[in-house]
């Protein structure tokens, strides 16, 4: 499948700012199933945009912002190919689960076996461990797969029941939360109780009319490690597994890593976040119109101009303030 996605993202701040700094996490990966064939960033105001690959391979942009500025907008279009992946064997050999111990052992995959912030257990995650029978027992693909379904089947989906930053005692107190949610439990559950290498996943999906996840946002899910397969996609929130039409933008241990946007501001300001994502599946020599938005942004300048102008209007109205204290006079 072939793919056109846009990704908007715009910071509104209740004052204006001196400095800001981000971090971008929206590039498509190059896998085995999924090629990158063509992403622009840009960003308004404008800013010199550099580049790097972190260790994980994900792509990761950033950019400083060193003028006064009260809006930020960053807008990111790719084009993707995604192929189908091979079927999954219906059993794993009855060595699996010693195979998965002993790649454990070499700490190859040890950052994805460990707790982290939003995977780590607790008295709520192990209530639900017992309730869903999370313990090693039968064939590790078949484990995770009835997992995967369990989850879906026990929370519901509430994109206002809990937030970005929020821990997995929420969604588990309420038994409701978004893809990220039902990601990170999963997560949760697979590193503490089975002892599986898994990784979280950033991205997007193409959607479908019986999805349960929100179209229009990113989406998230996770990878497992198995022996013989090596990195099998499951999506709690929908119940599949990873295909075609999931599009893979960033992994690490959990949110913190990867999230789409990350940055720090200077000023005293709060700010509003809005987000917009559109993934559309496209023909063959289609290719990614020109960004012809119209951004409703303030002229970019300077700290030295900024200052020269709020100089001038007190200057001005010093100047107004006079001409009516004579006129009173008279």
């Amino acid at each position: 499948m072939h793919y056109a996605i846009r990704h908007v993202t715009r910071f509104q701040y209740t004052a204006p700012i001196a400095e800001s700094i981000t971090e971008v996490r929206m590039h498509p990966r190059q896998t085995l199933y999924q090629q990158c064939d063509a992403f622009q960033l840009q960003v308004r105001p404008q800013a010199a945009v550099f580049t790097y690959e972190d260790h994980l391979h994900n792509v990761v942009h950033h950019f400083s912002q060193p003028a006064v500025h009260q809006q930020l907008a960053i807008i990111a279009q790719a084009e993707v190919q995604v192929s189908p992946r091979p079927a999954l064997p219906p059993l794993l050999p009855d060595t699996a689960w010693s195979q998965i111990d002993a790649v454990a052992a070499t700490g190859e995959h040890w950052d994805m076996l460990a707790p982290s912030e939003f995977t780590t257990r607790t008295e709520r995650l192990d209530a639900l461990a017992q309730e869903l029978d999370v313990r090693r027992r039968d064939d590790p693909l078949r484990l995770l797969l009835e997992l995967n379904h369990s989850i879906h089947r026990t929370f519901a989906y509430d994109a206002a029941s809990t937030r970005v930053d929020s821990p997995i005692d929420e969604a588990l107190a309420h038994r409701r939360g978004v893809c990220q949610d039902f990601a990170h439990i999963m997560i949760a559950l697979v590193r503490n109780y089975l002892a599986i290498p898994c990784r979280y996943v950033s991205g997007y999906l193409y959607h479908r009319r019986d999805d349960r996840s929100a179209d229009g946002a990113s989406h998230a899910w996770l990878d497992a490690w198995l022996p013989e397969i090596g990195w099998v996609g499951f999506d709690p929130t929908n119940n599949v597994l990873v295909g075609e039409r999931h599009i893979e933008v960033a992994v690490g241990r959990d949110y913190h890593d990867v999230p789409p946007t990350r940055g720090v501001f200077k000023g005293l300001a709060g700010s509003e976040l809005t987000v917009s994502v559109r993934v559309r599946a496209v023909e063959d020599g289609e290719h990614m119109p020109a960004d012809t938005e119209v951004m409703e942004m303030p002229p970019y300048r300077s700290m030295a101009e900024q200052l020269h102008a709020r100089y001038a209007e007190t200057l001005r109205a010093m100047q107004l303030l006079q001409q009516q204290q004579q006129q009173q006079q008279q």
